[in-house]
């Protein structure tokens, strides 16, 4: 089996070469190891870095085109390259590489196809109160939209079979970890998590400039998810709030104009009739969303066999030269 350890870099210069230096080129299980430096339009030393220190490639993005992009450009590298499983690590050195062969580990004996590294944000010191809370909260969230248990849905540090790799379309284009974890509950892969080290913070994140568009963005990318895998949920549990609360007014209405007490209340009238229309407007949007669901799940499903094809070929390829 072959491993590719991908790291997707903005500007990591000053830590990057630490990285590099404690990724393990022996785990067992596998062959061989590769690693890939992905550049996302850095202006710094990072792939001087990354030539000195001998990666196997250095993909590089002449513009900065965000995290999700990095990663897609690292997937489609070890999938030409007949990657039976992808690690993504971090260039700031926030995850112990040592740890890889743990995070492998329930790929290579066949219990998973997905494996993310649970950093136990409670226990980190450098986390703020507020932000261990978000951390939950998100996690929470997207485990709800997924069906899945995972504890630490942020955590990058992960590692992807190439069952994975050919199942994931992403589309977001801020981060991947929540839209994959999604995806990947949506899609049935197994999906395990591991507990790991963190080492020392080492700068503040690029992702974000603070942290209320970290929240924004996330929860963009959340429910963007939600409604692409699940939009019954979404606008059914929409359809029915409005339901209910339109029933309020309506009843109230009923009632005096039956017990003919005297006042005007045609404005109870008006929001119920307002919110109900609101709540059909739901449900039917709810029914929309579901056929184009249907329609985009054919889609991703011959996109699944079209990219299997290829990669079957490719490994023909390969072999024969």
């Amino acid at each position: 089996m072959k491993l590719v350890v991908q790291i997707p870099c903005l500007n990591e210069g000053e830590t990057l070469a630490e990285v590099l230096e404690t990724i393990p080129r022996k785990i067992k299980g596998f062959k061989s190891v590769e690693v890939v430096v992905i550049d996302d339009g850095s202006t710094d030393n990072t792939i001087a870095v990354a030539q000195a220190h001998g990666v196997d490639a250095v993909i590089r993005h002449r513009s900065t085109r965000g995290l999700a992009e990095a990663f897609r450009s690292g997937v489609d590298y070890a999938l030409t390259h007949g990657a039976d499983v992808l690690v993504n690590t971090d260039g700031d050195n926030q995850y112990p590489q040592s740890d890889i062969p743990k995070l492998v580990g329930p790929i290579v004996d066949g219990s998973a196809d997905i494996v993310v590294g649970d950093r136990r944000t409670n226990t980190i010191t450098h986390f703020s109160r507020g932000k261990k809370l978000l951390q939950r909260l998100g996690s929470a969230v997207v485990n709800r939209a997924a069906g899945t248990q995972i504890p630490d849905a942020a955590s990058g540090f992960r590692a992807y079979s190439r069952t994975a790799l050919l199942k994931l379309n992403l589309v977001t284009k801020f981060s991947y970890t929540m839209e994959t974890i999604i995806q990947a509950g949506y899609k049935r892969l197994a999906i395990q998590s591991v507990r790991i080290k963190t080492n020392p913070k080492t700068r503040e994140s690029r992702l974000f400039k603070s942290t209320p568009e970290h929240v924004l963005k996330s929860a963009a990318a959340i429910i963007r998810s939600y409604l692409m895998y699940k939009p019954y949920s979404f606008f059914g549990t929409l359809g029915g709030l409005l339901a209910l609360l339109g029933l309020i007014p309506f009843i109230r209405y009923l009632t005096v104009s039956a017990l003919g007490l005297p006042g005007e209340f045609i404005q109870s009238l008006l929001l119920g009739v307002s919110l109900l229309t609101a709540s059909l407007l739901a449900f039917a949007l709810g029914v929309i969303a579901d056929l184009i669901r249907i329609n985009r799940q054919l889609i991703e499903d011959g996109l699944s066999l079209q990219k299997a094809h290829q990669d079957v070929q490719s490994l023909s390829d390969n072999h024969r030269g």
